[in-house]
């Protein structure tokens, strides 16, 4: 347990004396959600589990590996499919798969796992065929896609799991491949079909329960004076054999072998005698055990030399708080540790079974894990096979690398807390300045694309983009021609590496800093760089590592939204900033507004005024704040004049009965005209109400008196007394009734004669109610009859 604690402890130490890099909280200076992204889909009915893709540009395709399907898709525009092929399971080799145990419905499928380009017209396919893995030949001929039908054994080329990392590369027609030789998946391999197969030795020395991730040839034989191979780079991640602990660690490595290898003659006969491996190393700057490789990306340079190899490594820690980090690696730096590295032996210790050290003793001649170069050829050694037994004795039992391979600049370039990252492709952006940035896309376990890119050490994510509905993990990303292909479960997204139409202003485009974009002082929008041939460049305001935008001229002041204040109500003011990373501050009368206080709530996007009164009517501004480099830049976003008005709109049936002309509307201020709208205080406001009021209770009365009418006319009511069927005739003179409305008269004063009458079926019948005591009034109530012989 000591070693790994001195491991993790060493780690930490490292990684502090580079805390200057990026804060695990970077985010993202917009975000762009499933709805705006503007992005090309492609997904089939029944369809799922896209995740293996070749680019064929002599053909215009992607040529899209899915669970039991193939397709080719027009590489301009994927919703556009040419052509489809299935390739299912047997019903036998579905059976036999769920006689071992596999779910019939998930691992019992044929996923497509690999696609490699043989020639003009011949691609490699191999899927795993119901953990059966079986590979064929596909051609695309006439528009159309056709399996040869020529199976072949894919145990060693293609993994039985279906969600198994592998890797594997096509190079002069011979297939190097990494993932596991039987059912259960314990016997990794490094495999070359070829004429001569080779593989590596089943030791944990060699391979400790891989998990694969990428490989890629690098031609290191072209302008070596040595006269050196070109070799084959692994990346995977496996459980340390050179750290002494109860828990299994997992560490990255980086391996390689030699194109031209054949094999011992007597001692690792078809075996790798090339092979070597050598710790990758990604330090954080904070303590914690080493993060653990998941993706890479290989960037070519014309120069082999100038390759970089970059990668995605994830923490391993069960914390729920996880986060990645991208690192990149000279192919130069990586060869160096091989050819020049010191290697590490087991040794026999005490309480121990063996114990991994730096070798110290004499290496044998020629240096082991070498390929043939001039030296070896003058000595007589014209192939692996020459190479004496020492040298191949050597090899098989020390692989591993005393040195760990760090990278360029000596800490990661991207450092994130979050959703972890899964995919990586990186494009070579050369920007105003004429200098080439290298862009980092990197695809997420919830569906998004960040866009970044590293300034001398400082890490800047342009942007961030939703490419699935659901939150689901980006399985494969490739790039080609400035388009971003992404593949998940459910479906394949095709987007531009750049959308410049999405910085609004010039602010915004600069800020971006992004090497893609420059503001087009002419046209006054944001443009893709290099700009069109009519703008020279002096026309074009790009600052990428200082993100200066005082050269943005001077935009038009915002023009005021009047609101309606509403006394009351809660105000929803509108405010969208353009970054992320801009600060958001209200101010009302050109003061900042109390954010302490309980009636105002700020969100990301605007601003609620909570139970509005009198006191919140006036002008609210609200500006940005974005900071880069040191200078803070404002921005004016909105501004809302906020009015307290209260206007009676009265109908055209209420203005004929009170006899107000149809052009003319009231209020407490009086009579004016629609276009005209008032602006009234608190006493108005009241005046207001009131006349309401009488409005109110005058069309009451006139629909009082309608609805007597109609029943009179209806039948419902008799003008005859119900009871002897005699009318009720009152004793006395009904008071005076008038009704006035604004003070017109609306229905007629006289004395009125009042006749009721109740119906038999109505079982009720009249008595006298004397009004104000007085028995004259003769006004009648009606009451229950108990007795019908009363009727």
């Amino acid at each position: 347990m000591s070693s790994l604690l001195f491991f993790i402890v060493l780690h930490g130490v490292l990684a502090f004396v580079f805390a200057g890099s990026s804060s695990l909280d970077i985010i993202a200076r917009k975000t762009i959600q499933y709805e705006d992204n503007h992005a090309i889909t492609f997904k089939e009915q029944g369809i799922w589990n896209y995740s293996t893709m070749l680019i064929r540009e002599d053909l215009g395709l992607l040529v899209l590996g899915a669970r039991e399907a193939v397709f080719a898709l027009d590489i301009n525009d994927i919703s556009v499919s040419r052509s489809k092929v299935l390739w299912k399971v047997t019903e036998e080799k579905q059976k036999e798969c769920t006689s071992k145990g596999k779910h019939p419905d998930i691992d019992c499928h044929n996923y497509i796992r690999m696609l490699h380009q043989m020639n003009d017209s011949v691609m490699y396919i191999c899927g795993t065929n119901a953990f059966s893995p079986t590979c064929d030949y596909i051609t695309y001929d006439n528009g159309q896609l056709q399996l040869e039908g020529k199976q072949e054994d894919g145990r060693g080329k293609c993994p039985f799991d279906p969600f198994q990392r592998s890797s594997s590369v096509m190079v002069d027609q011979d297939l190097y491949s990494a993932t596991s030789l039987n059912f259960l998946g314990s016997e990794p391999v490094i495999l070359r079909t070829s004429p001569i197969t080779l593989r590596t030795l089943l030791k944990s020395s060699w391979l400790n329960e891989p998990n694969f991730i990428y490989m890629d040839a690098v031609p290191e034989s072209e302008d070596s004076p040595e006269g050196d191979d070109d070799k084959i780079y692994m990346f995977f991640s496996e459980n340390a054999i050179e750290y002494d602990f109860y828990n299994k660690l997992v560490v990255s490595r980086v391996a390689r072998v030699c194109k031209g290898d054949m094999g011992g003659l007597r001692t690792l006969q078809r075996k790798w005698t090339s092979f070597l491996k050598a710790r990758l190393d990604c330090s954080v700057p904070e303590p914690s055990l080493p993060y653990v490789i998941q993706d890479v990306f290989h960037v070519r340079h014309q120069k082999w030399r100038k390759s970089v190899f970059y990668a995605i490594f994830t923490s391993q820690s069960s914390s729920t708080d996880q986060s990645s980090a991208v690192c990149a690696y000279n192919v130069t730096d990586i060869s160096n540790v091989f050819s020049r590295g010191k290697f590490k032996t087991e040794v026999a210790v005490e309480m121990s079974d063996v114990k991994w050290v730096t070798y110290s003793g004499d290496l044998p001649v020629p240096r082991p894990g070498d390929c043939i170069n001039n030296a070896a050829r003058t000595s007589g050694i014209k192939s692996s096979m020459n190479i004496p037994d020492k040298t191949l004795q050597f090899i098989r039992d020390r692989p591993l690398m005393d040195d760990a391979v760090h990278p360029i600049t000596g800490k990661p370039l991207l450092l994130k807390r979050g959703p972890l990252l899964t995919r990586l492709v990186v494009d070579m952006v050369t920007a105003a300045d004429g200098q080439s940035y290298p862009m980092m896309f990197v695809g997420t376990a919830n569906g998004y694309v960040q866009k970044a890119v590293n300034y001398d050490g400082e890490m800047h994510i342009i942007e961030e983009v939703k490419l699935f509905e659901s939150e689901e993990a980006i399985d494969v990303l490739r790039l080609h021609q400035n388009q971003l292909y992404a593949g998940s479960a459910s479906g394949v997204v095709q987007m531009p590496v750049s959308n410049c139409s999405r910085y609004s202003s010039c602010l915004d485009c600069v800020l971006a800093r992004d090497p893609y974009c420059a503001w087009d002082v002419p046209a006054q929008r944001c443009s893709r760089f290099p700009a069109s041939t009519e703008h020279a460049k002096s026309n074009l305001i790009q600052s990428l590592k200082d993100g200066d935008a005082t050269q943005c001229p001077i935009t038009a002041p915002i023009e005021p939204k009047v609101r309606t204040l509403v006394l009351g109500n809660n105000i929803r003011l509108l405010c969208r900033p353009d970054s992320n990373l801009a600060q958001v501050n209200w101010n009302l009368a050109g003061k900042p507004l109390p954010y302490s206080n309980r009636k105002y709530t700020i969100y990301n996007d605007a601003i609620l005024i909570s139970n509005a009164s009198s006191a919140d009517a006036g002008r609210y501004t609200c500006v940005s704040v974005e900071q880069a480099k040191g200078k803070h830049y404002t921005k004016t976003l909105a501004i809302y004049d906020l009015r307290e008005e209260v206007a009676v709109v009265v109908t055209d049936k209420i203005k004929t009965t009170l006899g107000i002309p149809n052009e003319i509307y009231t209020t407490s201020s009086g009579l004016i005209k629609p276009e005209e709208p008032p602006s009234v205080s608190k006493n108005q406001a009241s005046e207001s109400k009131w006349i309401a009021m009488q409005v109110a209770l005058a069309m009451l009365s006139i629909m009082m008196a309608c609805l007597l009418i109609w029943n009179l006319y209806m039948g419902h009511i008799s003008p005859f007394m119900c009871c002897g069927r005699q009318p009720i005739k009152s004793h006395g003179n009904l008071p005076r009734m008038e009704y006035k409305s604004a003070g017109n008269d609306v229905m007629d004063s006289k004395p009125q004669m009042v006749s009721l009458c109740v119906t038999t079926n109505s079982n009720l019948e009249v008595t006298g109610f004397h009004r104000n005591g007085d028995p004259s009034t003769g006004i009648h109530l009606f009451k229950y009859i108990t007795d019908e012989s009363e009727i």
